[in-house]
């Protein structure tokens, strides 16, 4: 983890303990990156619930609800099925801020239309649901990675900083 993304987790982390906020996370190309960060940062564990890593489809379906029908119309790389990753899991875990990460970090798996280096998340809180788009540059799975760490941290902190 950089020193940025460090000092963004630590903000988060802070800014929920201050605002009694509850967090969690569901990943797939990050494989656990973001929950890793959070749970780096001493007192963590008041604010922080769990991450649930859903590399495969089958879990993605089976532990965090998303329909097989927007798996099969959309792929597991797209809004849709990011922000329903992200509204499951903030039901499933019973928190106040959900992210989910989906995205093609590469070196493969990349096509037209879908490149490597695209990643969706979706945002869920209580009054909210988005989903947000990254086109990364191809620099590598572990920069595609760490740009998406730092994308989400910094999504993560604005919903803390206005939920």
């Amino acid at each position: 983890m950089t020193d940025q993304s460090f000092q963004i987790a630590k903000r988060i982390i802070e800014t929920a303990t201050q605002r009694n906020l509850t967090i969690a996370t569901a990943e797939s190309c990050t494989g656990g990156w973001i929950g890793k960060a959070l749970t780096d940062i001493p007192g963590s564990s008041s604010v922080f619930m769990g991450s649930l890593v859903a590399y495969s489809n089958d879990i993605k379906r089976n532990l965090l609800g998303v329909p097989e029908d927007l798996l099969v119309k959309f792929g597991a790389v797209s809004q849709a099925v990011a922000l329903e990753m992200s509204k499951n899991c903030l039901q499933s875990f019973g928190v106040d801020i959900a992210l989910s990460v989906t995205g093609i970090a590469g070196p493969g798996g990349g096509r037209k239309g879908k490149p490597v280096g695209l990643v969706h998340m979706g945002l869920a809180t209580r009054t909210y649901e988005a989903s947000h788009d990254f086109k990364f540059e191809n620099l590598g799975r572990d920069c595609v990675r760490r740009d998406a760490l730092l994308a989400g941290l910094l999504l993560m902190l604005e919903a803390a900083e206005n939920t």
